[in-house]
């Protein structure tokens, strides 16, 4: 995250004082806590594993049926159909 918004440049002083006090004073977790985090996350993690067979055959096909079926909309829309 950057430490300053565009929007900074729209704050009187005081927001901007305001602003500050608050980003300083913003509750960090340990890094006890983050790493217990971490590792209980990767304990956690499905693993799901290598990409199915195939994968960009399924896709383009899924792909290519959505396509012809916005152009079918497009068409009865249209009164072509």
């Amino acid at each position: 995250m950057s430490e300053h918004h565009h929007a900074d440049t729209e704050l009187t002083a005081s927001e901007r004082k305001l602003a500050d006090a608050l980003a300083a004073d913003r509750p960090i977790p340990s890094a006890g806590f983050r790493g217990a985090l971490g590792r209980h996350l990767h304990v956690r993690d499905p693993g799901y594993g290598t990409r199915p067979e195939r994968l960009r055959l399924t896709v383009s096909g899924l792909l290519a049926g959505g396509v012809i079926l916005i152009a079918l909309g497009l068409l009865q829309a249209t009164g072509a159909l």
